[in-house]
């Protein structure tokens, strides 16, 4: 589920939420470390302001100065006072402690000082940091109690705290952005070599993808894509020339071969000669079909295009009236509907005829054959009531020379290559051959675009015209 969950998201959106958890742990860190630092620096300065007032009145103690001013309480930090005498009792006090007892039972000696954290009680209800000093004072030895409000200390927490609360999202949503937004930028080259690579095939592995004018990870990538591409490019084409010349080769001997077998079948000979020369002859026309199957494949990944309207109707009637003289024991039934597409006649020629062949092929009594249109597609289905084919099996007989051994043998089946040939002029169209059920048998359905105006600009590729269809 991770794994799948990690596809759907995508390397910008992974980047970008990496990014933002990243910072948000990393600032989580950084503020509770501030956090404590701000209060352990705010408790100090109290601290420090407390332990002087305490040495103030002391020292005023000391003196028998005048202690109405500092025992009035400081305005900014709530300072209040208690001065008490050698019993406990309370001798002198701030305003705000008129009247109450000892806010702290910590008891110094002279020089002494003691600290501690409390709730004042009454009116003050609230924590107080307490420094209890001991003094002396020309009647005797004095307690000098101070007694600071924890206000300032708990609202400089409080507003760090908020600010952390409040910043530590927004610095991770607008990181996570800026994430998103440069990983997008960076990844739009990886991005252009996609959709160009997305674009190659057998047809065209002249095309390169771009490389960036970067010198990073990213070129090098590209240039090595583009390297590999040369390497494949160069083997493609030399096992076309290999193909090719050797077909080209094979030809003459060939030729060579079959007229001195109908040479020779003319002859007066012997019977098992005569049916040996017989052999030779179907294996020999069977060899030439296979050496111009080959040359055809040898020349069909780079072949120049050739566009002309095509009247499909007229294309399967003609294969039609073959199909019924060469096989008159077949019952063959025809559907036709004017369908006019943009291709190359001959390579459309050779695919119906390819396919009409194969169906006469395996049928066992029906043969059938309809030209339509539907849903913008002008479609060819030619089917027969022979053996079905397999499910599991419906991709692999359109690869290179396969014979299903259930319903194709040497004796009655092809090369191997004919709907291999035959698919790949389709798809040369922009269209699609593929094989569906019918109530007794298989059927082949081919689907071309009609030529309307965003079709005609889609750029498919068709064979070398020229070829006669066989």
């Amino acid at each position: 589920m991770l794994v799948s969950l990690r596809r759907r998201l995508g390397v910008r959106l992974r980047s970008a939420l990496a990014a933002a958890a990243v910072v948000a742990v990393a600032s989580l860190l950084a503020g509770g470390v501030l956090l404590v630092t701000a209060r352990s620096v705010l408790l100090d300065n109290l601290n420090s302001a407390a332990n002087d007032r305490a040495a103030q009145v002391a020292a005023a103690l000391k003196t028998g100065s005048d202690l109405t001013t500092l025992l009035r309480p400081s305005a900014r930090d709530r300072t209040v006072v208690q001065v008490l005498d050698a019993s406990g009792r309370v001798e002198a006090a701030s305003d705000a402690l008129s009247g109450q007892a000892a806010i702290s039972a910590l008891r110094p000696s002279p020089g002494e000082r003691f600290k501690q954290q409390r709730h004042l009680p009454g009116a003050h209800d609230e924590p107080f940091w307490i420094v209890a000093q001991g003094a002396t004072s020309p009647s005797g030895d004095r307690v000098v109690l101070v007694a600071q409000s924890l206000d300032l200390v708990d609202d400089g927490t409080d507003a760090v705290l908020a600010a952390l609360l409040l910043g530590l999202p927004l610095l991770a949503l607008i990181v996570g952005c800026a994430t998103f937004l440069f990983v997008g930028r960076t990844l739009r080259p990886v991005e252009a070599m996609r959709r160009q690579a997305a674009t190659i095939t057998a047809r065209n592995l002249h095309e390169r993808l771009p490389v960036p004018a970067t010198d990073d990870e990213i070129a090098a990538l590209a240039s090595t894509m583009n390297t590999m591409l040369d390497r494949i490019e160069a083997s493609s084409a030399a096992q076309r020339r290999f193909v090719g010349d050797a077909s080209h080769e094979l030809r003459s001997p060939l030729a060579t071969v079959q007229a001195n077998a109908d040479l020779l079948d003319t002859t007066d000979l012997p019977g098992n000669a005569a049916r040996s020369v017989g052999r030779i002859q179907i294996e020999s026309a069977r060899m030439a079909r296979l050496v111009e199957d080959l040359l055809l494949l040898a020349r069909l990944d780079n072949l120049p295009v050739r566009r002309q309207d095509v009247d499909l109707d007229d294309l399967v009637y003609t294969e039609r009236e073959r199909l019924a003289v060469l096989h008159p024991q077949l019952n063959v039934r025809a559907s036709f509907e004017p369908v006019r597409v943009s291709g190359d006649p001959d390579a459309l020629l050779r695919v119906v005829r390819n396919l009409v062949d194969n169906s006469a092929r395996h049928a066992k009594a029906n043969v059938t054959i309809s030209v339509g249109s539907r849903d913008a597609y002008a479609e060819i289905v030619i089917g027969n009531d022979g053996p079905p084919i397999p499910a599991e099996e419906r991709e692999r007989i359109f690869d290179r020379f396969v014979r299903l051994d259930d319903s194709r043998s040497r004796a009655d089946g092809g090369t191997g290559l004919g709907l291999s040939i035959a698919r790949d002029i389709v798809s040369a169209h922009g269209g699609t051959l593929t094989v569906d059920d019918l109530d007794k048998g298989t059927a082949m359905r081919i689907r071309l675009s009609l030529p309307t105006a965003s079709n005609e600009s889609s750029g498919t590729r068709a064979y070398l015209s020229g070829h006669e269809p066989s």
